[in-house]
């Protein structure tokens, strides 16, 4: 946790929807990647269909980054119309580049009155001046030559990006960047790394789902598209079938978690993926899948809420809905990715704890992780050699419920000889005849409970850092903001910091946590939510240490690790 971050650069690309300066923004990150940067981009848009405020915020960074930082170096303005939506997340200073074009409106009060410096760039003028020239890509060529991107990687990004569209598409869009270029100046960006870009990922929070659910042996997934979840489906249909299985868009979020719960009663790894307002309507289903103990992967990309809420902005405000929304006595597993590479892992881990212990996963992820673009170092593959107990040869007296030991009972597959049994949502003996005997109930209760609570989570439960009297405790897309704030510190304040990352959110691990916290005299609890959902849990099931203090607050703004390092600081002193 100790060492300052690397530097970086950051840039804001504003305009409205349609503009293209989404398409901007990717390939700035690509090109920054051919040239050995890291990087990350947020897509901050309305939640128009089409049309309103759209803005690419890019970071770049000669070292691995997974949060926004505090400023931007240059914000640009193809258009300034619908700018006032996004200004609460785009900060300016003094030292700030602002780029705007003298044939549209006005920078925004708020950006002239930060002292930021004033450049004017005839945009729409220079994309004019090419036949089929766009201003984004005139935009692109500025930026990319602000940080220092050499002309080879732009003209590399453009290739792939729009190579599909023949190559005068690609000519043309090269020309109006190469425009763009030269008319920028160098300002203050980070230095190339030396790598190469074949030996990096560009990947987004979503589509790293998609990877750790095929790698944990995913072969069904069944869904209704919601944002800001629905790229996960997109990145996994043709990738399942390729593997062999399949994805099958459902008519709604009932019907796609119950086709997933029938997919895996046959035997096949499934998942389905929504966001807050479609977990609402799966709750009766996750029961259906505690009840009949049947393996289920479901990942919930949290938005702003409530109901429709800001559906393109993030929030960790549906952990109360994950841990306690489902009804009667339900045991479950809730677990959390804390950055854009950890879902890879997240996911397969998920999968593997479905699998093994023939219950259902909550995956916590947000709209932040879900959408971000990292470019980072690969993830590599691991095995959890996951095994679903299957029943292969039935005994003549066969009790698909069985009380067992680790409370896993072996699980016929459809068409096993003598394996037939009810799977249902009514309660059941333990030879899965549906029961209302008290007894039948609550040795019931006891077996589901008890796989959850006994099973063996490894040190995965969380990630523990740093040794001290004083602890940070976060989770989810929040943790990569306080790791960055720890770096900014000094050594004297890092030294009496342990950072504790939850990843397995449910069930609690009581024994883990107090091993964790073992000297820890003063706790901040950090979260993204309005009311302090994770705090208030702890407080409920933990022995915690009796200075407890907590850091909160609601969507869609992001925290940046310099407001996150004052705060540290601050209670450190206290």
């Amino acid at each position: 946790m100790t060492g300052q971050p690397g530097m970086s650069f950051s840039v804001a690309l504003l305009g409205k929807g349609g503009a293209g300066v989404i398409t901007a923004g990717d390939m700035l990150l690509a090109a920054a990647a051919r040239c050995g940067l890291y990087g990350l981009m947020i897509r901050a848009v309305g939640p128009q269909i089409r049309g309103g405020e759209s803005a690419a915020l890019v970071r770049l960074s000669s070292v691995p980054v997974e949060c926004l930082d505090d400023r931007f170096d240059v914000v640009l303005g193809i258009d300034w119309k619908q700018a006032e939506q996004l200004l609460s997340e785009i900060a300016v200073d003094a030292d700030s580049i602002v780029v705007t074009d003298p044939a549209e409106d006005a920078v925004p009060h708020s950006i002239a009155a930060s002292g930021a410096v004033l450049r004017q760039l005839e945009m729409k003028e220079l994309a004019e001046s090419v036949s089929g020239g766009r201003v984004n890509m005139v935009a692109l060529g500025y930026v990319a030559g602000l940080a220092g991107i050499s002309q080879e990687a732009i003209r590399h990004a453009i290739e792939k990006n729009i190579g599909r569209k023949g190559r005068q598409a690609v000519d043309v869009s090269v020309a109006a960047a190469m425009l763009g270029f030269s008319r920028s100046q160098r300002s203050a960006a980070p230095q190339t790394g030396g790598g190469q870009a074949g030996n990096r990922w560009m990947i987004s929070g979503n589509h790293a789902t998609g990877l750790g659910a095929l790698r944990g042996g995913v072969r069904f997934a069944a869904a209704y598209p919601i944002t800001p979840a629905t790229e996960i489906l997109e990145w996994l249909a043709p990738r399942l079938k390729d593997a062999g299985g399949t994805l099958t868009q459902a008519e709604d979020e009932l019907a796609s978690i119950n086709m997933a719960i029938g997919a895996s009663y046959g035997g096949v790894p499934s998942l389905t993926a929504t966001s807050g307002p479609g977990l609402s309507l799966m709750i009766e289903g996750l029961g259906l899948a505690v009840c009949a103990e049947i393996p289920l992967v479901v990942v919930n990309v949290m938005r702003a809420g409530p109901s429709t809420g800001i559906p393109t902005k993030p929030e960790q405000s549906d952990f109360n809905a994950a841990i306690y929304g489902l009804h009667g006595d339900a045991p479950h597993i809730v677990v959390a990715p804390n950055s854009v590479t950890d879902c890879v892992y997240t996911t397969q881990w998920a999968v593997h704890l479905a699998e093994a212990t023939q219950a259902p996963v909550i995956v916590l992820s947000d709209q932040f992780i879900g959408q971000a673009i990292v470019v980072a170092d690969p993830v590599p593959a691991i095995s959890f050699f996951t095994k679903r107990k299957v029943a292969e040869e039935i005994p003549e007296a066969f009790e698909r419920y069985a009380i067992t030991a680790d409370g896993i009972s072996p699980m016929p597959l459809p068409g096993t000889a003598g394996g037939q049994y009810t799977a249902d949502g009514l309660e059941h003996s333990a030879a899965a005849k549906p029961s209302g005997i008290a007894s039948d109930h609550s040795a019931q209760l006891d077996k589901r409970a008890r796989k959850i609570a006994d099973f063996d989570y490894g040190q995965h439960w969380a990630d523990i850092e740093g040794a001290g009297e004083l602890a940070i405790l976060t989770w989810g897309s929040t943790a990569s903001v306080v790791r960055e704030a720890l770096q900014r510190l000094p050594d004297k304040v890092t030294g009496r910091l342990k950072l504790i990352t939850l990843r397995l959110l449910l069930p609690v691990r009581q024994e883990d946590m107090a091993a964790a916290l073992d000297g820890v005299n003063r706790l901040l609890v950090i979260e993204q939510n309005h009311t302090g959902q994770l705090y208030r849990f702890l407080r409920a099931w933990y022995d915690l240490p009796a200075d407890v203090d907590t850091v909160h607050r609601p969507g869609p703004g992001v925290f940046r690790p310099g407001e996150i390092a004052t705060r540290i600081d601050a209670w450190c002193g206290e």
